[in-house]
């Protein structure tokens, strides 16, 4: 049996390694703004430690949280571990090997989809300790140029249709007049394809102006974009008489000659009348 300072000693070691010590414990850090990543490009999800200690013989874990909560990148005792990653997310995700001994676990995401938007956590363990971070991800995806299509004469005016696609998010559609004033315009129509883009399409009837300037706007406030077309419709255009108007204002000549011609019928029969009641 060991007594005396040597006993002490043994003591103070045994307390020492069964005490948690500060030195493991770390902070992971990364954006407090959300990231913006554009449809098509690559793109690095900032998480790091502090102090910038090694995470070579730690768990690294990246989650999506949103929509499907789950794992789709692991870092484990030196090893990357893909057995169950998740299918949209193969082949585009690694980290910064060299960077992992000073606590870089930043990881790069290539050919960003529409569906890679959402929640993301960082999540990093050691034996003693664990740390995350939360970082929203915003992809955005600028749309086509607003394609402005002539319908033809409707009730009312001339009918105008525009449409744009290639949207992400959901964008917001507006028809403008030449001093920028909104138009009453029919109710948007929006469609989402199966790789999360969004087409915008909207009809609105104009009527002639002093300039006969209409725009077609779409834009997407939470990205800050906007794209839009100006269109001129000539008068010559807006004040084409339609076919039913024509016909009804032939009816209306008819009907006038005709009220006309009875007038002057009655007119000279009762005069014939007179003049023969004369004789």
């Amino acid at each position: 049996m060991v007594t005396g300072p040597d006993s002490l000693f043994v003591t103070l070691l045994i307390l020492l390694h069964t005490l948690p010590s500060e030195s493991v414990k770390f902070e992971v850090l990364g954006p407090t703004e959300p990231i913006v990543a554009v449809a098509g490009d690559d793109v690095i999800l900032p998480c790091y430690l502090k102090p910038n200690i090694s995470v070579e013989d730690m768990t690294v874990d990246w989650r999506n949280l949103d929509p499907i909560d789950d794992i789709f990148y692991r870092y484990q005792n030196g090893r990357i571990i893909l057995e169950d990653q998740i299918p949209s997310y193969r082949g585009r995700t690694s980290l910064f090997k060299e960077e992992l001994w000073r606590g870089n676990t930043s990881l790069k995401l290539t050919r960003v989809q529409v569906t890679d938007d959402g929640l993301y956590e960082c999540l990093i363990q050691s034996k003693d300790w664990y740390d995350d971070i939360k970082i929203q991800v915003l992809v955005k995806a600028v749309g086509s140029r607003p394609v402005v299509s002539i319908e033809g004469h409707r009730e009312g005016g001339m009918g105008l249709v525009c449409q744009s696609e290639g949207w992400h998010p959901e964008p917001d559609l507006v028809w403008l007049d030449s001093k920028g004033v909104s138009l009453s315009a029919g109710p948007p129509e929006t469609h989402r394809d199966l790789k999360g883009f969004y087409t915008v399409k909207q009809h609105v009837i104009v009527q002639e102006t002093d300039t006969n300037l209409f725009t077609c706007r779409v834009l997407q406030k939470r990205i800050n974009e906007e794209v839009e077309t100006e269109v001129h419709i000539p008068s010559a255009l807006l004040n084409y008489t339609t076919p039913w108007r024509l016909s009804f204002i032939v009816c209306c000549c008819l009907g006038v000659i005709t009220v006309i011609g009875l007038a002057l019928t009655a007119f000279c029969t009762c005069k014939k009348t007179e003049n023969d009641s004369n004789i």
